[in-house]
């Protein structure tokens, strides 16, 4: 595994580029008329503001020289990153159908993945300038009121300094309470609600675009988190760490076995999160 020397100056560089990426989106989402939606070959939608993200966080991340797996970069083929011991996983803007709503739920997701499996995550919520950052064997952690920024520069004491370690003491709730994507559910999703619910009859669903479903379990918000559409790796990978760190699990549903990441195929299994 990497040393603290390396990771103390890797997490800055992950961490800026997150908020600069955000600042890219912003300018976009606040001013933009158009926000010059296309489909992609995979029928979801793709705008100005994930490209201009995406190109934000290659060039931020690119003076680390660690290959960059983007949701919005080109398609590389599996013999040319199979072997890959470090490499950033993104999700420049996740929650582009939320983005593109006006809704506020759209999130940047930049984890380190070493030996395929994350080591170091952020999860950046733009619009309610929230920060989650997870080191693994260390802790999970929220900043407050980091505001977009296109020239952010925080160090690692910057970062260390103001975070608060999830899970919120002040979270504590009385009802079970689902997350579940607002804008992709199922008939499976409803069945499984069903069956909480025989557990649980004071069950309470809390719908929520993007990653941001991850933050609001670690923070101890909700307290499962059901799947049963098509995700893919730089969804999940962030997240997962965060709710990991946090005291949390993810698995693949029904089969409970962990998420894998750099497959040849890019897709995720159904899955459930939970505290």
């Amino acid at each position: 595994m990497i040393d603290q020397t390396i990771r103390e100056y890797l997490l800055p560089e992950q961490f800026n580029a997150a908020v600069r990426a955000g600042a890219a989106i912003m300018k976009i989402y606040k001013s933009s008329e158009d926000y010059h939606v296309a489909m992609k070959s995979d029928h979801t939608p793709i705008t100005i503001a994930d490209r201009m993200a995406h190109n934000t966080i290659k060039e931020s991340l690119g003076t680390t020289r660690i290959p960059i797996l983007s949701e919005e970069g080109r398609q590389m083929l599996y013999d040319e990153r199979r072997n890959w011991e470090l490499f950033w996983l993104v999700d420049p803007l996740d929650g582009t159908v939320e983005f593109i709503k006006g809704n506020n739920e759209f999130t940047v997701n930049i984890a380190l993945m070493e030996n395929n499996i994350c080591i170091s995550s952020v999860v950046y919520v733009p619009y309610h300038r929230k920060i989650y950052i997870a080191e693994r064997g260390r802790g999970a952690w929220v900043m407050y009121d980091v505001a977009p920024d296109a020239a952010a520069a925080y160090s690692y004491d910057d970062i260390h300094s103001n975070i608060v370690r999830l899970p919120l003491a002040d979270a504590e709730h009385t009802t079970f309470r689902v997350a579940v994507s607002r804008s992709h559910q199922t008939e499976e999703t409803h069945a499984h609600i069903e069956m909480l619910r025989a557990e649980h009859p004071d069950l309470e669903i809390v719908e929520q675009g993007s990653s941001y479903k991850f933050c609001l379990l670690a923070e101890g918000v909700v307290d499962y988190y059901i799947r049963t559409t098509t995700t893919s790796e730089w969804d999940t990978a962030a997240g997962e760490l965060i709710l990991l760190e946090s005291g949390g699990v993810t698995h693949a549903y029904p089969s409970g076995e962990p998420l894998a990441y750099n497959k040849e195929e890019l897709d995720n299994p159904w899955f459930v999160a939970r505290r």
